[in-house]
C-alpha cells in the first residue's frame, strides 16, 4: 500500500478510533487507486475499471465513498460522482417463513445457538455484526434492553420482547459455566464468523423447506423494519432502533410492498370517505 494511504488509515484507526471492519473497508477499496494524488482522468478510469470487473452500482458506490473520504482528507478538490442505483424493494422473509424459524425445534447446543441467533435478528433488527459482538454484560434482562455497538462504535439501547428475554436467559444460564464474554461464540469463546452463520442460516432455511431471500442475514433486518411499520411503529423510533444516523437513511431502507399500499389506500381515499 502506498505511504499516503497508510497514513490516512493510521489516522482513522488511532485518532478517530474506527472499527477494524472500517479499516478493512478502506484498505480493500484503495486497491482501485493507482496514485496517491489521482487526477480527474485517473478517477474516471478507476470507475471504468470497476465496471469492467463486473461491480454493480452499489459496489462501485461503496468504493467511491471510501475514495471521496480520502480525497477530502488529502486536500484534493476532486470528488467522484456516485453512480445511479436502481431503486428496488429489498427481499424479506415472509410471515409463514418467520413462523417456521420461530417454531423450529433445535436439537443440540449448536442448533440452539443458531435458533437464538435468528430470534435476536428477528426481534431487534440489529445488524449481524452487532449481534455477533454482543457481550453477556450487554444483555439487561430486567429492563428488556440490549446495548449494541453499531457503526462508528456508537452504542445504542435496543428493546427486546418478553419471548426473547426467556430465550436469552436460558442460553446465558446454560453457557454460564464456560465464563465466556460473548453471547454468541465458539467453544473457546471467540467471535463467530458471519460467513459461517450465513451458511448455517441458509442450510436451516433449506431444511425448513423454503429458499432463503437474497442478502439473507440483512433480510432479517429489513423484515423487522417492514413489520415495525406495518404494526404502526413510528419511523422516528425505527431510526433509533436501527441505529441510522439520519431519517433519510430509514426512509430509503424501508419500502412497503404493493400489497401494503393497496390495503392502506381505502382508509385514506377521499372518494371512499365520502361515498
Amino acid at each position: 500500500m502506498l505511504p499516503k494511504f497508510q497514513q490516512f488509515i493510521k489516522e482513522r484507526q488511532y485518532l478517530m478510533n474506527v472499527s477494524p471492519a472500517t479499516v478493512q473497508w478502506y484498505t480493500h477499496n484503495f486497491k482501485w487507486l493507482t496514485s496517491e494524488s489521482p487526477t480527474e482522468a485517473e478517477l474516471k478510469d478507476t470507475v471504468i475499471r470497476m465496471r469492467e470487473k463486473g461491480l454493480k452500482a452499489t459496489g462501485c458506490n461503496s468504493a467511491i465513498q471510501a475514495i471521496n473520504v480520502y480525497l477530502k482528507w488529502s486536500g484534493s478538490a476532486l470528488r467522484v460522482a456516485k453512480l445511479k442505483e436502481p431503486r428496488r424493494i429489498l427481499p424479506t422473509f415472509t410471515l409463514p417463513q418467520v413462523s417456521q424459524l420461530i417454531h423450529w425445534k433445535p436439537k443440540g447446543i449448536y442448533e440452539r445457538r443458531l435458533h437464538l441467533l435468528t430470534l435476536v435478528l428477528l426481534d431487534t433488527g440489529c445488524r449481524i455484526s452487532e449481534v455477533l459482538s454482543l457481550g453477556v454484560q450487554d444483555v439487561d434482562l430486567d429492563n428488556l434492553l440490549l446495548t449494541v455497538t453499531g457503526k462508528g462504535r456508537k452504542e445504542r439501547k435496543v428493546p427486546i420482547s418478553f419471548e426473547l428475554r426467556k430465550a436469552l436467559a436460558r442460553h446465558i444460564v446454560d453457557s454460564a459455566s464456560h465464563h465466556h464474554d460473548l453471547v454468541f461464540c465458539t467453544r473457546r469463546g471467540r467471535m463467530l464468523d458471519r460467513h459461517i452463520m450465513l451458511r448455517d442460516v441458509k442450510l436451516l432455511c433449506g431444511r425448513l423447506g423454503f429458499e432463503p431471500p437474497e442478502r439473507t442475514l440483512h433480510a432479517f433486518r429489513h423484515t423487522f423494519a417492514v413489520n415495525y411499520l406495518r404494526k404502526g411503529g413510528s419511523v422516528f423510533h425505527l431510526q433509533r432502533v436501527l441505529g441510522h444516523s439520519s431519517l433519510e437513511m430509514t426512509r430509503r431502507y424501508v419500502n412497503l410492498t404493493t400489497a401494503d399500499l393497496s390495503e392502506t389506500h381505502p382508509r385514506v381515499s377521499l372518494l371512499a370517505s365520502v361515498a
